[in-house]
């Protein structure tokens, strides 16, 4: 599985650097003279230095393409929801429950969210941002609804639908991890 970054390596790559730098300067060290040691630890010096050079330039690609996609994101969800597509996406992400988020008891809410994460699971990989958009309001509901009911509901009931809420976290958080990653790649080098 390749890394959400390009520099995730950087670390590894600067160990084993320093790693065969000291390995280098033990190994000359038995038959050289000092002036031989200092010109390895100098060229090990420099290659340290440019291996961090390197990762810190590629940190800060990685600070301003999420400052850039933060910025896309408040000012996208800035806007308000179309009414009209709220329902059609609480249809599709909650099949039979749509409509009736607000009358759902406490043996129906975990149905209810195993549909909603089915759907989400189905649909995510051609999501825009604003689909996210609209899918994180069905999900607020279902929450909403969750505090009305939580004192009514059996333990069982709850521990399946916090595993449900934790897949949702879990794919919100790799679609905003992708959409990091893609603005990562458009920052210039």
């Amino acid at each position: 599985m390749k890394p959400p970054f390009d520099g995730h390596c950087g670390g590894h790559r600067a160990l084993w650097a320093g790693a065969l730098a000291a390995l280098t300067l033990a190994l000359t060290s038995c038959d050289s003279t000092p002036n031989e040691r200092r010109a390895v630890a100098r060229n090990a010096g420099r290659e340290l230095d440019t291996l961090a050079s390197s990762a810190a330039h590629k940190i800060a690609r990685v600070g301003k393409a999420t400052a850039t996609y933060d910025a896309a994101n408040r000012a996208r969800r800035a806007r308000p929801l179309d009414p009209r597509q709220q329902i059609a996406m609480e249809t599709k992400l909650l099949g039979p429950y749509s409509g009736q988020v607000n009358a759902l008891t406490p043996a129906d809410l975990p149905n209810a969210y195993t549909q909603f994460i089915r759907e989400v699971r189905a649909g995510r990989a051609t999501w825009t941002d604003r689909d996210w958009d609209y899918a994180r309001a069905v999900y607020q509901r279902l929450n909403d609804q969750l505090k009305q009911i939580r004192l009514d509901m059996p333990a069982r009931y709850e521990v399946a639908i916090r595993a449900r809420q934790a897949e949702w976290v879990t794919l919100q958080a790799g679609h905003t991890a992708s959409g990091i990653s893609a603005a990562t790649k458009q920052q210039p080098k």
